[in-house]
């Protein structure tokens, strides 16, 4: 039986979204604040990479979810289909399970609920245990107006997460976190053959081809490894620089990185882990970019940090850390910066500077990534009305834009005909085959 949630009209259902918008943004301070309080991050950051991106979703569901999710008719039939009419309706998939994280703990949870909500879907949500007071404050905010029981959470301790997904039968799970738990999280789904949509990380790479603007690219790779710490799935891990462009690409990084304070990150751990890779690769023969010299993380806090001349065997350019470090390569050609970029197996995004987009055009089937950015980083992928996902590695299935909101419903086809398979029971006359073997030759032999 559909949910009363499901029942109702989708203009009551975008009602709510507008509403839900509207509440967010006239909540932003206290929604900054709560934010702050959880993982340290500015008000800025959070308006620009939280609750901006997060007010345009809701704005582009307002305007496309009724034509995305409208009842669409296929294209005519085959002639040997002769009287046949298909149409694809587009149904909320039941139950959806959102186990969400931290690192933007209001643009990825809100958007997951918009999205599943718009579409028709009853809502449970693990809070993530790092930003408990932001979610729980979003979740208030998306609840009014809502039917009761078509959104509830847990708490947001760690062990939440397995209990709800042990103790409920879900149609679809969400889930937002690091590889290691993604696995644990398919694993568990797989024994019933519950769908899912795994936002898992990337350890991705810039390059820096040798036509491109040395200056832009060292300002956008930058503010990149800055942005929230480090702590995107999106930032990049190593930029691979062209050798006729590293020199100067290299002095505008410095400039740059000596203007840069600490960030908090939100585990002290993930700090030292993050300053123990780049004293790594500084004692294999890197150069600090700001001339500091190797970092030291003072709990939470750590200076973002360039290794320049990074070199190659340093564990720092495979990427596996979670925070505002980066490795500098020098590489002679795209053949080398592929290879380096494919010891990595997790690649969600990637970014390319050039002065010719056709250059960046030929290297996009080469990267693996679901997102490429050409002379840009991270901000890109924003657009409310892109989708993010990866493979292997970095994920499974599609988030956010059309394919996201799609992701949140299931297809049904409907047919209508005038019987002709209850005509076509009994063999025709030899000369009726004869015809028909004919037509197939000439429709779809030549």
């Amino acid at each position: 039986m559909p949910s009363l949630w499901a029942s109702t009209p989708l203009a009551e259902r975008l009602d709510w979204v507008a509403g839900f918008r509207r509440r967010v943004a006239r909540a932003e301070r206290a929604l900054c604040d709560a934010v702050h309080q959880d993982t340290g991050k500015s008000r800025f950051e959070c308006l620009t990479g939280d609750i901006a991106p997060l007010l345009a979703a809701c704005r582009w569901v307002e305007r496309n979810a009724a034509r995305l999710l409208a009842p669409r008719r296929l294209g005519a039939a085959p002639f040997w289909m002769s009287g046949t009419r298909v149409r694809v309706l587009r149904e909320p998939i039941g139950r959806v399970a959102i186990i969400a994280t931290w690192n933007y703990p209001l643009q990825l949870l809100g958007i997951q609920l918009v999205h599943a909500l718009a579409a028709g879907n009853i809502v449970r949500v693990k809070p993530s245990e790092r930003s408990p007071r932001s979610q729980r404050m979003l979740l208030e905010m998306a609840a009014a107006g809502l039917p009761e029981g078509t959104l509830e959470w847990t708490g947001s301790e760690r062990d939440e997460g397995p209990r709800l997904l042990a103790g409920e039968r879900f149609d679809h799970v969400v889930f937002t976190g690091s590889t290691p738990v993604g696995r644990e999280v398919a694993a568990n789904l797989a024994t019933s053959l519950t769908r899912c949509t795994l936002e898992l990380s990337g350890r991705d790479s810039a390059f820096v081809l040798h036509d491109a603007s040395p200056k832009l690219a060292a300002r956008s790779i930058w503010g990149a490894v800055c942005l929230n710490a480090g702590q995107s799935c999106m930032a990049p891990r190593r930029a691979l620089v062209h050798e006729a462009v590293y020199a100067e690409f290299c002095r505008h990084l410095a400039a740059a990185a000596r203007k840069t304070v600490a960030r908090p990150l939100v585990d002290a751990a993930m700090a030292a882990r993050c300053a123990a890779l780049a004293a790594d690769a500084i004692d294999r023969g890197g150069r600090d970019a700001a001339g500091l010299g190797a970092p030291s993380a003072d709990g939470v806090m750590l200076r973002p940090v360039a290794v320049l001349d990074c070199p190659r065997e340093a564990e720092l350019v495979d990427g596996r850390h979670f925070g505002p470090v980066l490795a500098v390569v020098r590489v002679v050609d795209t053949g080398e910066a592929l290879e380096l970029h494919r010891r990595s197996d997790q690649h969600l995004t990637a970014s390319v500077f050039t002065a010719k987009p056709a250059r960046a055009a030929r290297l996009v089937p080469h990267l693996g990534a679901t997102s490429v950015m050409i002379n840009d980083c991270i901000v890109p992928a924003a657009h409310p009305e892109a989708s993010i996902g990866g493979h292997g590695e970095s994920g499974l299935g599609l988030s956010r834009g059309e394919a996201g909101l799609l992701e949140m419903t299931r297809p049904i086809y409907v047919s209508r005909s005038g019987g002709l398979m209850g005509r076509s029971l009994s063999t025709p006359p030899g000369f009726v085959v004869g015809l028909l073997a004919k037509m197939l030759r000439w429709t779809y032999g030549r």
